[in-house]
């Protein structure tokens, strides 16, 4: 059971002033004792129900509701000023129910003030004339209390939707980012693993020694980047990891080679151009059979168009989970991937210049 099936009782004291009708009387008119006695207890059976009420939810409030009009029903012709005690009746009528029950209670409801008017003494003469638009109107409020709750709840679902959605979007996030992280990185442990084993095989100790070295370094970087992903990816700046990435490169065997000049970038999108770059180097070194790679950066009509492109004779490439991820990727930073083979692989990055202001203002 959710706070949204019961009413705010937060003001529930303020809300019985409306009393004034019932409490007016016991001043302006004289009563025998016995009747003061039972005015009183009916006050007090009223306001047992009526906080009895707020206590429970929609399914179980018809009982205070009833013992609430059977206590009115009672004190009437004693007290006709009951009729705001009907009103409260007709508030949580009007909060609880839909709209069909809604009207078949407060027809009878209706009713009841009529036949107790026709078959009782009642000492007020607008006892219908005026207590008929008091209970309507009051209805009418627990109508409206209703459909202020529905609509915090629906809100409140919103949100959560909205939660459980981000939540969505940061696990894949997080998978994108091992896998690119990850994928590079082992790649490049084990191209190191092999390398330093085939030196050792040729009692090459010392270059062995190395790549074991620069292989401890590797692992120890990628544990860092494990790390960081949890919160947000966090690199060395462009310049720094395409050092890097052409560096591993070069340990695999590849002439890499650079040329334009490489750009400076808000932070959202140098991290996405870093995690795709990364992406496709790895793929370079996994897949192409051959010897060289290019990677180049230039910029035609404020695009910036980036270009990695091997000499290799593979395959066509199949579009697996980590191009479709890297494709969402740079989807979110407004840039698009294409894939050439001719002569080998080419991957093209092209990127606004600058950066769509809307989505700057969301990050």
């Amino acid at each position: 059971m959710t706070s949204f099936d019961k009413l705010e009782s937060k003001l529930s004291w303020v809300y019985l002033i409306n009393l004034i009708f019932y409490i007016i009387p016991l001043f302006t008119v004289s009563f025998a004792p016995w009747q003061y006695l039972s005015m009183v207890m009916a006050l007090l059976l009223f306001l047992g129900c009526y906080f009895w009420a707020y206590r429970c939810n929609r399914h179980t409030i018809h009982w205070p509701i009833a013992g609430i009009v059977l206590v009115a029903a009672l004190i009437t012709p004693v007290n006709p000023g009951s009729i705001a005690m009907f009103a409260y009746a007709g508030f949580f009528i009007g909060f609880a129910y839909s709209l069909r029950r809604y009207l078949l209670l407060m027809s009878l409801l209706i009713t009841l003030l009529i036949l107790l008017k026709v078959f009782l003494t009642i000492h007020w003469n607008l006892f219908l004339v005026m207590g008929i638009p008091i209970v309507l109107a009051v209805s009418f409020l627990g109508r409206a209390e209703q459909a202020k709750l529905r609509h915090r709840l629906a809100e409140q679902q919103s949100e959560d939707e909205v939660k459980q959605l981000a939540t969505m979007v940061e696990r894949e996030r997080i998978g994108r980012d091992l896998h690119d992280i990850l994928g590079h990185t082992l790649s490049s442990i084990i191209l190191k693993a092999d390398l330093a084993e085939k030196l050792l095989a040729r009692q090459q100790t010392e270059a062995a020694q190395q790549q074991l070295t620069e292989l401890s370094e590797i692992a120890r970087d990628a544990l860092s980047q494990v790390r960081q992903s949890v919160s947000g990816y966090k690199h060395q700046g462009l310049t720094a990891e395409v050092a890097k990435l052409l560096s591993r490169l070069r340990d695999a065997g590849f002439a890499a080679e650079l040329s334009g000049e490489i750009p400076e970038l808000d932070n959202r999108r140098e991290t996405a151009v870093v995690l795709a770059l990364t992406e496709l180097v790895t793929n370079v070194m996994r897949h192409s059979q051959g010897d060289h790679c290019q990677l180049r950066f230039t910029e035609q009509a404020d695009t910036l168009h980036i270009y990695l492109s091997d000499n290799g004779q593979q395959a066509d490439v199949k579009e697996g989970n980590g191009i479709r991820g890297l494709r969402e990727r740079l989807a979110a930073i407004n840039a698009t991937l294409t894939l050439q083979h001719q002569q080998g692989l080419t991957a093209t990055i092209k990127l606004p210049r600058q950066p769509i202001m809307l989505q700057e203002a969301t990050e």
